[in-house]
Parts: C-alpha cells; sequence; structure tokens
C-alpha cells in the first residue's frame, strides 16, 4: 500500500508541472537570464504565460498517440521565426511527416501559423526529448525533455521514485543569438535544468534537486547541447545505468557519465549517503571547464540539509562509463551474421571540413538544406537518384541490415551522430579496434570519435521514410554535416500525410524574404 500511495503522488505531481501526450505547444520569444545575462529566446510553454527554458517535460505512456499542436508565435527578428519540431528518438513508423527536420520531411512552420504533430509511442518507452529542427534555431532555446513510462517496465524493481523532477538537462548556453554568432560559437555556460553561472558573470542560483535519504531515484540524464559533450558525476554517488536512449540495457554501475550532445542515460542513485549537500556536475569538454565559483554544477540536496551550496569534494573517477560495457537487456544481437563484412548494404561516411567552403563534407557533398522537402520530392514523383541535395541522398532498400562506418579524426569531433527512424547495434565502439555482434549497445547518437576509430553501426531497413543522419552538434548540422536515407522509396510514396502538411509549403514559400 505504502508503494501504491508513493506511485500516486508522483503521478499525481507530474500532473503539474508536465504537458502531454496531447497538448498545445506553444513558441514565442521572451527574455530570460538563465545564467545571470538577459537576452531574447525562442522558448516553449504550455501556454503563452508558461514559457520557460527548457520547455515543459512532455509525457505519455508506452503505445500513447501524441498529439502535439505547435503554435508560432515568434517575432523577434534578430532570431528565425519560422520553426519546426523534432520529437528525438521516436521511430515515427508509419508517419514520417511529423517527424520534423526541415528542408527533410516539412516545410518550417510560419509565424502566426500552427502544425498538428500526431504520431505514436509504437512499443517505445524511455527517454527522449524534442527541439527545433530548423538551421541552428534550439541553440536560441527551444528545446526540452520527453519521457514515455512503461508500465511493465522491467527495471521497476530497482527504483522507488521516477517523476518530472527526476529529469535533469544539460545545456549550453549563448549570449549572442544564433544568426549572429560565429560559424560554430563558443558557449558561455553550462545550465543544468536550465540553471547556471558564467565566468566572471553574477553568482546566479543554481538547480537544486531535493531527495530524500534511503530512497532510490530513476534519474533521467538528457543532453540538450549544441555543442560541448559532458562528463557527469555527483560527488560521493555512484550512478547504475539502466537505460541509453530509449533502449532498456543490462544494470551498469559506474562513478562517471560521458554524455555526448543529443544522447540520454537513465540511472539509478541511491540516497544512502550523509544528510548533506553534494555538488552535481558536467564539466564541458569545450568552453569554462572546471567548477570554480560553481560553474558547470547544480546542487543534490538531501531533505533535512541546509540550504548552502555543498562542500562535498569530487574524487577521481575510477569507474567511468564505457560505452562498449553496456548491453542490451533483451534481444542483444546486432542484425545480420555475426561477421564484419555481414551486412547486406554496406555504406562508409568519410567526414571532413573543407576550409575553402566553410563546410563540412560527408563523402564530398555538403548537405545544403533543400527548398522542396524529400519527403515533398518523392511524393511528387521524383526518381530517387534525381532527389536533392545531389550527393546527400542515399536510397536505400525495403527489409535489409546496413551497415555504416564512420572514421573518426576530422576536425570539431568527437562528432555525435544521430540517426532518425531508427536505433541502432554500435557494434563497433569508439576506442575499439574490434567488433561485437553478439551483444552491441543500441542506441540513436554515437560517438565516432577520434583518429583511429572506425565506429560502425548497423540497423534493418523496417521503417520506411526519409531519415536524416547528422551530427547533433548543431552549428556542424548547419555547416552540412548531414546525409539523408531514403529507406523503402515505394512505401514513402503512397503514403498520404494529412492536409495541413500539404499547406506548409505554400505558406512559408509566401513569406517575406526577412521572415
Amino acid at each position: 500500500m505504502l508503494l501504491l500511495a508513493s506511485v500516486l503522488c508522483q503521478f499525481a505531481t507530474l500532473a503539474l508541472g508536465a504537458i502531454g501526450p496531447v497538448a498545445t505547444v506553444h513558441i514565442a520569444n521572451q527574455n530570460i537570464s538563465p545564467d545571470g545575462f538577459s537576452r531574447s529566446a525562442v522558448l516553449a510553454g504550455a501556454s503563452p504565460s508558461t514559457l520557460s527554458f527548457p520547455g515543459p517535460v512532455i509525457v505519455g505512456n508506452k503505445g500513447s498517440t501524441f498529439l502535439l499542436n505547435v503554435v508560432d508565435a515568434l517575432t523577434d527578428p534578430t532570431m528565425l521565426r519560422t520553426t519546426s519540431i523534432h520529437w528525438h528518438g521516436f521511430f515515427q513508423a508509419g508517419s514520417a511527416w511529423a517527424d520534423g527536420p526541415a528542408g527533410v520531411t516539412q516545410c518550417p512552420i510560419a509565424p502566426g501559423h500552427s502544425f498538428l504533430y500526431k504520431f505514436q509511442a509504437k512499443n517505445q518507452a524511455g527517454t527522449f526529448w524534442y527541439h527545433s529542427h530548423h538551421l541552428s534555431q534550439y541553440c536560441d532555446g527551444l528545446r526540452g525533455a520527453m519521457v514515455v513510462y512503461d508500465p511493465a517496465d522491467p527495471h521497476r524493481r530497482l527504483y522507488d521514485i521516477d517523476n518530472e523532477f527526476t529529469v535533469i538537462t544539460l545545456a549550453d548556453w549563448y549570449h549572442i543569438p544564433a544568426p549572429s554568432a560565429e560559424l560554430v560559437p563558443t558557449p558561455e555556460a553550462t545550465l543544468i535544468n536550465g540553471k547556471g553561472r558564467y565566468a566572471g558573470g553574477p553568482t546566479s542560483p543554481l538547480a537544486v534537486i531535493t531527495v530524500q535519504r534511503n530512497k532510490r531515484y530513476r534519474f533521467r540524464l538528457v543532453s540538450i547541447s549544441c555543442l560541448p559533450n559532458y562528463v557527469f558525476s555527483i560527488d560521493g554517488h555512484s550512478m547504475t545505468i539502466i537505460e541509453v536512449d530509449g533502449e532498456n540495457v543490462r544494470p551498469l554501475t559506474v562513478d562517471s557519465i560521458q554524455i555526448f550532445a543529443g544522447q540520454r542515460y537513465s540511472f539509478i542513485l541511491n540516497t544512502n549517503r550523509v544528510i548533506a549537500n553534494y555538488w552535481i556536475r558536467a564539466n564541458p569538454n569545450l568552453g569554462t571547464t572546471g567548477f570554480v565559483g560553481g560553474l558547470n554544477s547544480a546542487i543534490l540536496r538531501y531533505v533535512g540539509a541546509p540550504n548552502a551550496d555543498p562542500v562535498s569534494t569530487q574524487a577521481p573517477s575510477t569507474n567511468p562509463l564505457i560505452e562498449a560495457s553496456l548491453q542490451p537487456l533483451t534481444s542483444p544481437a546486432a542484425p545480420g551474421p555475426p561477421a564484419p563484412d555481414g551486412a547486406d548494404v554496406n555504406i562508409n561516411l568519410d567526414i571532413l571540413f573543407d576550409p575553402a567552403s566553410l563546410t563540412f563534407k560527408v563523402n564530398g557533398a555538403a548537405f545544403d538544406e533543400p527548398s522542396v522537402p524529400v519527403l515533398l520530392q518523392i511524393l511528387s514523383g521524383t526518381p530517387p537518384s534525381s532527389l536533392l541535395p545531389a550527393g546527400s541522398v542515399y536510397t536505400l532498400p525495403p527489409n535489409k541490415v546496413i551497415q555504416i562506418s564512420m572514421p573518426g579524426g576530422s576536425i570539431g569531433g568527437p562528432h555525435p551522430i544521430h540517426l532518425h527512424g531508427h536505433s541502432f547495434s554500435v557494434v563497433r565502439s569508439a576506442g575499439n579496434s574490434g567488433y561485437n555482434f553478439a551483444n552491441p549497445v543500441r542506441r540513436d547518437v554515437v560517438s565516432i570519435g577520434g583518429a583511429g576509430d572506425n565506429v560502425t553501426i548497423r540497423f534493418l531497413t523496417d521503417n520506411a521514410g526519409p531519415w536524416i543522419m547528422h551530427c547533433h552538434i548543431d552549428w556542424h548540422l548547419v555547416l552540412g554535416l548531414s546525409v539523408v536515407f531514403a529507406e523503402d522509396v515505394p512505401t514513402i510514396a503512397s503514403s498520404d500525410p494529412p492536409p495541413a502538411w500539404d499547406e506548409l509549403c505554400p505558406i512559408y514559400d509566401q513569406l517575406p524574404p526577412d521572415t
């Protein structure tokens, strides 16, 4: 009875702040100062009066149908006023039109208009997120977490508490709006749950996560970063990972987690330490590093501890997360025969930066967002060989095992690569020279590492759609680091997006040039 009461209490609390699976998502501009520096931002909220950074947590249950009506009320001319939202990690089976990337599955939503995204969490549960997928708009603030709960979660007996207050977001923050920033700007601050400090700035409030002693919390760590990766840790506590990018894994205990842009981890934290305050740390690989003055930090506060900054110290990490140690909880084997040449289709993607054009190129082609989305091209009968952008669209046959290898070491790395429409088996992780076909981790964002690495992934083409695969450093995506896989073109061509989708491009094309 006590456990039932606790669960009901959690869901009652959840209902107060989280939204979904049916909701209106208002997108508008508002001045905020999450690190003490005030600037206009692009924010999401359940209403015009509840805009926030990050945006509200959107929740549902396994199998839920999400109906998310995105209303564009953007007015600030220093930033993009059109928008498009990607629901990161959802496979969008049968609803590729709702995936969100501008130029691939839709035209952007125009100011003063709205668009209803409808999709199911088919056989999916875990930790996801949403963000603008229109140039570098999400760097100006349009990003937030999503959670899909599983009433039959196989890990359920491992934790006591799991609600919107156990979501931890890590974000980089910039003082200059994205359209005016350098090609790849340096972030001014790290924000944990939307709060942080910048070097030389005021002593702004830090995020406080309050816990009761001797409870087991399921924390959902979400990197909503535009650029840095972070090494995350909590002083005096270990973390037991149970989920990676929406995929359950065998429990793995670590003392630090390196997390790249777009990645997510659920971990169990046992609050069995002395009642006190403990530093939560997220050290970026770029920008101002370290923790002096509360930089890159938040606070874990046990109930009964004083309202004060922690005095805890960081012990050296002796048990860091190694990606190759993660194993799927069920159906662990990678698709296809267990051999490096066992896939039906093998694709190698070489990434380089071209200083002459200031673009990233994949196999010699820089992705240039087409004015006619790839999905619309296919629906209009464009032959697969003529799909634009030229050199960036790869046609994949249905029901085949695809193996993609990605050598590391290009400038700006390590690049976190995200594939839409699928999770994939990482049969060769960064830092490894061998292959694992028996039980490789499944995820949807992978770091391709550094020089000498050849990160290799596998997936089955069982989900028709034009799926973009790109670097999740958003600045790199804008500079061309992306390809599109046109998977099962005949099935795509027979799909039927809703009438409102058909209206997006005509409305967008009629906008004044300055919009």
